[in-house]
């Protein structure tokens, strides 16, 4: 019999909905020992059962696996992980040949909590955000072997970073260089999975990187918090006029500028090693004016205890970058911080406008791209917030 916790009387209504997460406080009491990362029945008062999901000792106590009393075996994953494999087929990611980098698991959104599995060209990187998950990547490794068969040339973990007490990231199957190429919208990218953040690229921007493509001619693009470069590529590609990318990484602006060489003779683009807020606040930097701004910055409130802090750390770099653009200017920005509602993140940007005294038109919303599926009972899965401006 598997460890149970028993909801209090309640605060089980998350739960009926549907939704993944279980906090601690709506626990009234455990029955057995489960250890971190078992599998557990949660129950209500009254002795329902309710669903299964992964114990971890944390504020969130149990990331749900099932709302059907059924065994979490390994043909509860294998099912789980064909039917996050057939929407991405179905969506046409394994068939391009302008794209193979894509996310093919996306935790709660495909059901799967604890796991984000992201395919670059043939290698798998997988991510746990659970100690459950982790343990069950043995299981995982298989059954990804199985299911994917000769496309895939090695599995990655890269989840050292992501659970209690750290870990160290490293090949699963197979073996590959530090580096390995991938091609996105017809650029090639170089990945690094030991150094790269997230799991080596920002694989959920792909859809805005393929907007800025489009309206980038004869634009001077502002690419800040550019990391490796991707929408300095994509800006590149379509045309503009002149591109500079600035971050506060000496290794991500040199594999930036290596990417701009892999795919473009002479490119009128320059690196730039430098804090954002300073370089946006420093008029004699760079070449300005630009005419196109993007903002794509780390995630400024990690939690809820952070979201004031972190909204006036995004006030402050969105008004900088509407004061430097000229009337009829184009602001690209964003939000990855799940703490961040889409109200918030437009509330933020309304008064960054006022402190600026600049006029702001919405143009487009812009979410993640869409091998990104979040689960309607999962809202906090629609983590990216952008919004793509005309500055006056």
């Amino acid at each position: 019999m598997r460890p149970r916790l028993i909801i209090a009387p309640g605060k089980e209504k998350a739960l009926q909905r549907r939704h993944p997460w279980v906090f601690s406080g709506a626990v009234r009491r455990v029955e057995g020992e489960p250890q971190e990362g078992d599998v557990v029945d949660l129950v209500s008062a009254s002795g329902e059962w309710i669903a299964a999901g992964h114990y971890q000792q944390d504020s969130i106590i149990c990331k749900v696996l099932s709302f059907d009393n059924q065994r979490i075996d390994a043909d509860f994953f294998k099912q789980r992980l064909q039917s996050a494999i057939d929407l991405r087929r179905r969506l046409g990611f394994f068939d391009s040949a302008e794209t193979n980098v894509f996310r093919l698991v996306h935790a709660e959104g495909d059901y799967l909590p604890g796991l984000v599995a992201d395919w670059y060209n043939g290698v798998l990187v997988l991510q746990c955000h659970s100690v459950g998950m982790h343990r069950t990547l043995p299981l995982l490794s298989d059954l990804f072997r199985q299911l994917l068969g000769d496309r895939l040339v090695a599995l990655f973990d890269k989840s050292g970073a992501t659970l209690p007490g750290g870990g160290h990231d490293g090949y699963l199957w197979g073996r590959e260089p530090e580096e390995w190429e991938v091609t996105e919208h017809g650029n090639r990218l170089l990945i690094n999975f030991f150094e790269g953040q997230k799991t080596g690229f920002f694989i959920d921007q792909r859809e805005n990187r393929a907007l800025v493509q489009r309206l980038a001619r004869g634009q001077r693009v502002l690419n800040c918090f550019g990391y490796t470069g991707g929408f300095s590529l994509a800006a590149l590609r379509g045309g503009a006029e002149y591109v500079e990318t600035v971050d506060i990484s000496k290794k991500a602006i040199a594999l930036c500028e290596r990417n701009v060489a892999l795919n473009f003779a002479d490119a009128p683009h320059r690196g730039t090693v430098a804090d954002v807020l300073q370089y946006l606040g420093s008029p004699a930097s760079g070449t300005a004016p630009f005419s196109f701004i993007i903002l794509d910055p780390p995630a400024f409130a990690k939690n809820h205890r952070a979201l004031q802090a972190g909204l006036k750390g995004y006030r402050s770099i969105n008004q900088r970058a509407m004061e430097a653009l000229p009337d009829g200017g184009l602001l690209m920005t964003f939000s990855c911080s799940q703490a961040v509602s889409r109200d918030d993140f437009q509330t933020m940007v309304f008064t960054a406008a006022m402190n600026a005294g600049r006029k702001v038109r919405i143009v487009r919303q812009l979410p993640h791209a869409m091998d990104h599926p979040v689960s309607i009972h999962h809202p906090e899965g629609e983590y990216l917030k952008g919004l793509l401006l005309q500055i006056f």
